[in-house]
């Protein structure tokens, strides 16, 4: 996981750092990163034209580090002091925008750039706002932004966004650890694990999901739980008969229940039970909203509540539930917000996730093509490996599956909501043009059974 820290506290990292090994050798550490970025982003550097605009400060330091190490492998580098620089800069392959970083506090209006002109930003484009994304005055559109040290929250949301380009991490060992972060890949290592005495009760899951218009819901999630190890999924369609339900996978035992029943699951068939999923597909019944909340205050496991689960809800209601010591992981997309806590997420979608985490006590996964978990206390994981590809009907309902499935194999809920969705959005990349929820399992599959392979 890549740290996720505010400025404050990378201003606080950073201090630490330059007390262990001296502000230079950090200095030095940031410009051979920025110059070999540079490198991987021009492919040669004999005879590159660069420009590196420097300011007065570490982002500058940095710049005119990678400068010297840029034209001693052939590279024609020009320094301009970001104080005095011209308001265009013509005829370069690359420039490097070194001029102001965390202490940018004020409007900064960069130099136009040629079109063919790549641009790598040092740490954050000059004249964005670090924790906000707020862009003040005109900043270079980069294409890379190396982030040093850690990302920042001004990467990830407002109108920044527009101006990060590539984002890309040197770690630079300044930080060591961090209560939130950005999910890697390399992270996914955890669903491979399997345990000598594993049985198929071990990570069991219950769905209850569907209805008689929209069966395939509970079908999807079903196949999403086993894709992340579940080893038994328990499948209820409320007010639906087994013999209706034949697009189950062969694999779900089919629990029959009423509506009116509904309650009475989490005593009658959860005692081996690791992980629930409630809502995909559920409708909206008066009748199914009250027992659904009946569901939820009996239950002793970890809940994922999806789609239909979430309108059965509401804010008061969740942060008062009976047994609050059961975790909850809501998956709401925006409409979904907006409809549970009455505003929409706005564009700090940190803040809408931890602010909603914090009044539920639940634990969010604010979906998005930057996906957004948070808990109660604050911390988050971003995933970043969301597609267009996953805007169609049902891949949310295999992502609630895949959760449970995590909880099921005792992830905790943070881990299971965010390394599941950053397998599903690497699922998704894959999928075909106009790819369809139910292919996204087979490509899941095809991902884990490659880590199994490479490690």
């Amino acid at each position: 996981m890549i740290p996720l820290l505010s400025a404050d506290e990378m201003r606080a990292a950073d201090g630490a750092a330059v007390a262990r090994v001296g502000q230079d050798a950090l200095v030095t550490r940031a410009g051979y990163a920025v110059g070999l970025t540079a490198a991987s982003m021009l492919g040669t550097l004999y005879g590159q034209r660069v420009a590196v605009v420097a300011g007065p400060g570490l982002n500058g330091a940095d710049g005119r580090v990678a400068a010297e190490w840029l034209r001693s492998r052939g590279a024609h580098v020009r320094v301009i002091d970001a104080t005095n620089a011209p308001a265009r800069l013509v005829g370069y392959d690359l420039v490097i925008d070194a001029a102001y970083g965390l202490g940018c506090s004020r409007a900064y209006y960069a130099p136009d750039v040629d079109d063919h002109t790549l641009v790598l930003a040092v740490d954050v484009p000059s004249g964005v706002e670090a924790d906000s994304g707020d862009v003040m005055g005109r900043p270079m559109v980069a294409d890379v932004t190396l982030a040093l040290g850690a990302v920042k929250p001004g990467h990830l949301i407002g109108p920044a966004i527009e101006f990060v380009g590539d984002l890309r991490f040197a770690g630079l060992d300044i930080v060591d650890g961090s209560r939130s972060g950005v999910v890697e890949t390399s992270d996914l290592a955890f669903f491979v694990r399997q345990h000598r005495d594993d049985h198929k009760w071990r990570h069991a899951v219950l769905l209850v999901a569907g209805s008689a218009t929209m069966p395939g819901a509970a079908s999807l999630a079903t196949h999403g739980a086993l894709s992340t190890g579940a080893s038994m999924v328990r499948v209820c369609v409320p007010g639906v008969k087994a013999s209706r339900l034949s697009s189950l996978p062969s694999e779900a035992v089919v629990v029959e229940a009423t509506v009116e029943e509904l309650a009475e699951l989490s005593v009658s068939v959860s005692t081996r039970l690791h992980a629930l999923v409630i809502g995909p597909g559920l409708g909206r019944d008066p009748e199914v909203r009250r027992q659904v909340r009946a569901l939820i205050e009996r239950a002793r496991v970890p809940v994922v509540l999806d789609a239909d689960g979430l309108h059965a809800v509401d804010v008061p209601w969740l942060a008062n539930r009976r047994y609050s010591d059961a975790p909850i992981v809501l998956t709401p997309h925006d409409g979904e917000y907006t409809v549970l806590y009455g505003r929409e997420p706005g564009e700090d979608r940190l803040e809408a996730a931890r602010s909603l985490a914090r009044d539920t006590h639940c634990v969010v996964l604010l979906k998005g093509p930057t996906t957004i978990v948070a808990n109660p206390e604050g911390d988050v994981r971003v995933v970043r490996a969301g597609t267009p590809a996953l805007a169609t009907a049902g891949t949310g309902d295999v992502l609630a599956g895949m959760i449970a499935g995590a909880l099921a194999r005792g992830h905790a809920p943070v881990a299971a909501a965010s390394l599941a969705a950053h397998l599903h959005g690497l699922a998704g990349a894959r999928l075909p043009v106009y790819g369809a929820a139910h292919q996204l399992v087979d490509t899941v599959a095809d991902i884990l059974g490659e880590m199994t392979r490479a490690g």
